[in-house]
């Protein structure tokens, strides 16, 4: 039998939509969803499943911001072919994702056993939640918001892109957190640090997904919970960015950080009344 049904892939695909982009950590929030419905968090083919739905999360991505990408990769293809193009600030920003996705590739690799392992404990998820609650806080008071999108630098890139190994090693940190508030830090606008942090993540995020598809349909997930856990998550996430975009433009990200921390206090009552297994 599966490792995960339909029904369950539903709820999952769901929950991934929500929060793979909101600073909420989506791997934290999976946990909790599993916990609760008694899968096993620390199976390799629910790791794997989790990945893998990230895909239809990144697909969203892909649509929404369908225009920009194009005109990126358009730019960074022409910079290749003649030199005069590699001045224009969308080549050089193609080659900025491709370099700040390098670092969170190679500590994937290298600590896999210990992100698969013990650090996939919801005691991490809960510890996480909270932490990552202070520094975007802490961001979003220091970041003097001045710099907009076409200000970014390498230097940026490569801090924030950088910043998303926090969330790979720490489940509950959230990628989205840790590239929004190291954008914030280095002054970058709310939507600015936003746009970065979809932009970076979409490298990191494919590949992961496509890296674990092996191992979830090869461990006890079968293809059915894939494809709609895939397909749920790619609709949610697609309204959830279109939200988020119109959030930060108006809001500070003190709600997050409210909601975080709740969920990170509950989350340690839940384990340690025994309700929840870690």
């Amino acid at each position: 039998m599966s490792a995960i049904s339909v029904g369950q892939a539903v709820v999952l695909g769901v929950v991934e939509g929500v929060t793979e982009f909101l600073p909420v950590s989506s791997t934290g929030h999976l946990k909790i969803a599993e916990g609760l419905m008694d899968i096993p968090v620390d199976d390799s083919s629910v790791v794997g499943f989790s990945a893998v739905i990230q895909v239809g999360a990144i697909a969203a991505v892909l649509v929404y911001f369908f225009k920009d990408i194009v005109r990126i990769v358009s730019a960074w293809v022409r910079g290749l072919a003649h030199r005069e193009e590699r001045y224009h600030h969308d080549y050089k920003f193609a080659w900025w994702v491709i370099y700040a996705t390098i670092p969170i590739v190679l500590v994937g690799l290298a600590a896999k056993p210990l992100i698969d392992g013990p650090l996939g404990s919801l005691w991490v998820v809960a510890g996480s939640l909270i932490a990552g609650s202070a520094v975007m806080w802490c961001a979003d008071q220091m970041g003097r918001h001045k710099r907009g999108e076409d200000d970014t630098s390498f230097k940026d890139a490569m801090l924030v892109g950088t910043s998303q190994i926090l969330a790979l090693l720490f489940p509950g940190f959230s990628r989205s957190g840790a590239t929004m508030s190291t954008a914030l830090i280095l002054d970058l606008d709310r939507v600015a640090a936003t746009r970065l942090s979809f932009f970076l993540g979409i490298p990191a995020l494919t590949g992961a997904g496509l890296y674990e598809l092996k191992d979830a349909l090869g461990a006890g997930v079968g293809a059915a919970p894939l494809v709609v856990g895939t397909l749920v998550s790619f609709v949610v996430a697609y309204a959830s960015i279109a939200w988020l975009l119109k959030f930060v433009a108006k809001h500070s990200f003190n709600a997050f950080v409210l909601y975080r921390t709740a969920v990170g206090v509950l989350l340690f009552a839940l384990l340690g009344t025994g309700v929840l297994n870690a």
